[in-house]
Parts: C-alpha cells; sequence; structure tokens
C-alpha cells in the first residue's frame, strides 16, 4: 500500500522558463488522479518529475515516507504508458508483456503465469503469439497496459495513452481502463487535455494553467463549482459562456435586462458571467429571471441543438443554449430563463470565482492564487 506526494515540487529549465511551479498534491491508494490542461500547461513534465525522467529544482516526489529524488527511474516500481506504445517490435506481445519481469530475473514459470493472466484480463490471449506490427491501434495500447499491469508497480503512470486511437475506440478503451485501474487498489496519474477523459476516469482532477494547479477537486466539483474563469471555460463542452457585464445597483446589465447579483466577496463596476449551454433553458411563464433575443445560429447535435442568440439591447452580447432539435430554432425570438444557482461570477481582473458562499473547497483543493498565476 502507498501513497504518492508530491512536496513543493518546481522544475526551471531557464529564469523564464518555469513549467512547474511548486506544485503540492497527495495521490492515495485506489485514487485516480488526472492531469488536465492546454499544451504546454506543464502536466507531462510534472508527470515526468514523477517517473524520474527529469530531476526536480527544488521540492520532494515521495511513495510513502521514501524520498525518490536520488531514485533512478528504473528503481521507482512505477509502470508507465506512454502515447506511443513505446512495443519492441522484434518481440512477441507475449515477450513485450513480460520484458521487465524478465529483466527482473522473474523465473520464467511465473513470468508465463502473471501474461497469461493479464492477457485474459485484457482480452488479447491470443494475440501472445504475433509481432506488434501485426495488430490494430487499439491492440498495441492493450499491449503497453498489459506491460504495465503485470508488473504490480507501486503506481501506475499513464502519458495520453488514448490520443492515437479513434473516438469509437477511445470511448471503448476508456471504459476498460476505468474497470482495470478500480480493481488495482493504486495510485493512479493520468496525463491527458481531453476533458472528457478526465471527467469519466478520474477520483480527482487537477487542473494546469502555465505550471500551477488551478483547481484540485473532485470531477463534479471542477464542473459544477469551477475556482476560477480559466477552470470554467476549459471543462465543459460546449464551452461556458463567459460575459463581461457592467454592474450596477447590485444588478448585472444584459442588454436591456438586468440580472441580480448574490451576495459576492467584493462589489464590482464590472463582473464576467458564465452559465453553461447546458443550464439555459427556454423559460416558461413562472420564471422570473429571463432574457430575450434572436436566434442566429442553429447547430445540430442530434437529440439537441446548440443555438447562438443575440440579446436584446446589444448586439455585442451572445449567448449558447442546448434546446431541443425538435424545433427550427434559426431566426426564432426565444425567451431564456437563466438560474441563479447555475450562474457563475468571477472577477474582470484577477479572473477568480466571487460568489464564493457555493463554493467551499475540500481540504486538499489548491486553487491558484493571482499572485502564483503572475510568476
Amino acid at each position: 500500500m502507498a501513497t504518492l506526494s508530491l512536496e513543493n515540487l518546481r522544475k526551471q529549465f531557464a529564469p523564464k522558463v518555469v513549467p512547474v511551479k511548486d506544485i503540492t498534491l497527495t495521490v492515495k491508494d485506489g485514487e485516480f488522479l488526472t492531469l488536465l490542461g492546454p499544451s504546454g500547461c506543464g502536466k507531462s513534465t510534472l508527470l515526468r518529475l514523477i517517473a524520474g525522467l527529469e530531476t526536480p529544482t527544488k521540492g520532494t516526489v515521495k511513495v510513502g515516507e521514501k524520498n525518490l529524488n536520488k531514485v533512478p527511474p528504473g528503481d521507482r516500481d512505477m509502470a508507465m504508458v506512454f502515447q506511443s506504445y513505446a512495443l519492441y517490435p522484434h518481440m512477441t506481445v507475449a515477450e513485450n508483456i513480460g520484458a521487465s519481469l524478465k529483466l527482473r530475473k522473474t523465473p520464467t514459470d511465473e513470468i508465463k503465469h502473471r501474461v497469461g493472466e493479464v492477457a485474459h484480463r485484457l482480452g488479447i490471449e491470443h494475440l501472445l503469439d504475433r509481432k506488434p506490427g501485426q495488430l490494430s491501434g487499439g491492440q498495441r495500447q492493450r499491449v503497453a497496459l498489459a506491460r504495465a499491469l503485470v508488473r504490480n508497480p507501486d503506481v501506475f503512470l499513464l502519458d495520453e495513452p488514448l490520443s492515437n486511437l479513434d473516438a469509437l475506440l477511445r470511448e471503448q478503451v476508456r471504459a476498460d481502463l476505468k474497470q482495470l485501474f478500480r480493481s488495482q487498489n493504486k495510485p493512479v496519474v493520468y496525463v491527458t487535455h481531453d476533458q472528457t477523459e478526465a471527467m469519466t476516469l478520474s477520483s480527482k482532477v487537477a487542473v494546469l494553467k502555465d505550471g500551477v494547479v488551478q483547481q484540485l477537486d473532485s470531477p463534479d466539483r471542477i464542473y459544477t463549482h469551477p475556482s476560477n474563469q480559466f477552470v470554467a471555460g476549459f471543462v465543459g463542452s460546449p464551452q461556458m459562456n463567459l460575459i463581461t457585464l457592467r454592474c450596477e445597483n447590485n444588478h448585472a446589465i444584459m442588454g436591456d435586462f438586468k440580472l441580480k447579483l448574490p451576495n459576492l466577496t467584493r462589489n464590482p463596476s464590472k463582473v464576467v458571467m458564465g452559465i453553461r449551454p447546458e443550464d439555459l433553458a427556454v423559460a416558461s411563464s413562472e420564471d422570473a429571471q429571463t432574457i430575450q433575443g434572436k436566434v442566429f445560429l442553429s447547430e445540430q447535435l442530434g437529440r439537441e441543438e446548440l443555438i447562438s442568440l443575440n440579446v436584446h439591447g446589444s448586439e455585442d452580447i451572445v449567448l449558447r443554449s442546448l434546446v431541443p432539435s425538435d424545433h427550427d430554432w434559426e431566426g426564432d425570438a426565444i425567451t431564456l430563463m437563466i438560474p441563479p444557482h447555475k450562474t457563475h461570477w468571477f472577477d474582470i481582473e484577477t479572473g477568480e470565482r466571487l460568489n464564493r458562499e457555493d463554493y467551499s473547497p475540500p481540504v486538499d483543493s489548491v486553487p491558484a492564487t493571482a499572485q502564483n498565476r503572475a510568476e
């Protein structure tokens, strides 16, 4: 049983090149932590620091109470699955899976048993005699996973392992991954820029930007209570509506309409309002807080349509909403309800969440501060 701990971990390549900035977090047995963020945010560098492929400028990587900073990658008892599969082309599937056990001088009979066991779990036992060049992309990915699982390591590390798969196969392998690692009861650190993978696989998600953890939380809290404007805009598809509005007498002005502000942490002259397209609904006569606009674009998504409308009183304000696809909405005037409990308010300068009364971060949540974002 092991807990992976990162304490004030920092990597600096040059005075102004700092991909990882003083990150502290823990991943316990059975937890699946996803490092989520755009390209260049530091997530792959952080994974390489954990694996020992990069040396930290400062801070520590621990498993349990053991400091791994000076432990070579091969002695860290961590299994890593790469985006590129990294299979030996001259070896069979069975030989690829058992290669790490052979290097550790594991008895031949035990290697055969463990390879057969993990191949059965992944449904690739009929491929054991083939070479990687004879396999499809999905089969190669399963072989790479089998090679990691057969070691029974202290920690699993996965670097965008599904990015080379097509959409349908990615969905299937993603479901397999969730079941596999649920049964392992080991710390898992998974790197991706795909929010669907992060939301479906993880028990915790760390959203990164510029080497800083913006929010460390459960997937549902990341979605429903983003700690700042960056997290709000990055997580969710279609993307959250984020609109800058001026404030007047405790109301935000949206075209011809006034939206009552909640009890904010400060009283700004301008504010960024955020609301997800799926939280905007066609209004009924009983709905109190509504806006009207004209639909100028409709995008068919199957069961629903994504409509874009200009709000009455301001052609500069565009809202997107998900509505039923049983109607031709384009060109229609429409009234939408804006539910106050689904509306997010952010500081226009720092991007920090303002309606904090409904945001109580858990103990291990680490929202970014204005100071470390500006570093």
